[in-house]
C-alpha cells in the first residue's frame, strides 16, 4: 500500500472515530442520562453534574484526534519519522493519561458527593486503565519515532 493510499484509509478511520464520538457525547450519552433519570426520580438531580463531567471528558479525546490527524498527514507527505511527530505522539499521551486521571478522580468525586453508584466507580477504572493503555502506547510510538528520527537525520548528515 502506497503512503498516501495509507494516509487516507487512516484519515477516514479518524474521521469515522470523530463521527462515532460525536454520536455518543451528543445524543447517547444525554439520552441515557434522561432515561435513568425517568426511570430513577431520586437521581435526577445527578442529571446534569454527570452530562457536564463527561462533555469534559470529550475535550482531550478531540485535541488528540486534531495531532493524530497532524501525524496521518505527515505519513501522507511520506515524512513518518520526525521530531514532529513524536512531538504530537507525545501530546496525544498526556492528553490520553490525564483524561483517563480526571475520569478516574471525578468518578471518585462524584461518588463521594453521592451522585454515583460504587459499580460506576469500578467501571470507571476500567475506562481509566484503557485511557492509561492508550497513554503508555503513545508514549512508546513517541519515543520510538524520535529515535528514528534521530536516525535518519544522521544518515541524512553521512551522504
Amino acid at each position: 500500500m502506497k503512503q498516501k493510499t495509507f494516509s487516507r484509509w487512516l484519515k477516514v478511520i479518524l474521521v469515522g472515530v470523530a463521527l462515532i464520538g460525536a454520536f455518543v457525547y451528543c445524543y447517547a450519552v444525554p439520552e441515557l442520562g434522561k432515561e435513568i433519570a425517568e426511570a430513577n426520580p431520586e437521581f435526577a438531580y445527578c442529571f446534569w453534574p454527570w452530562l457536564i463531567f463527561i462533555s469534559l471528558t470529550a475535550i482531550p479525546c478531540y485535541i488528540a484526534l486534531v495531532h493524530a490527524w497532524q501525524v496521518v498527514d505527515s505519513i501522507g507527505k511520506d515524512l513518518a519519522f520526525t521530531r514532529e511527530n513524536a512531538k504530537h505522539l507525545s501530546w496525544i499521551s498526556w492528553l490520553a493519561a490525564g483524561d483517563a486521571a480526571f475520569f478516574f478522580v471525578g468518578n471518585f468525586v462524584l461518588g463521594f458527593l453521592s451522585m454515583s453508584h460504587p459499580g460506576v466507580l469500578l467501571m470507571s477504572l476500567f475506562v481509566s486503565l484503557i485511557g492509561a493503555a492508550i497513554a503508555i502506547m503513545a508514549a512508546a510510538l513517541s519515543y520510538l519515532v524520535g529515535k528514528a528520527a534521530e536516525l535518519q537525520d544522521q544518515s541524512d548528515l553521512t551522504i
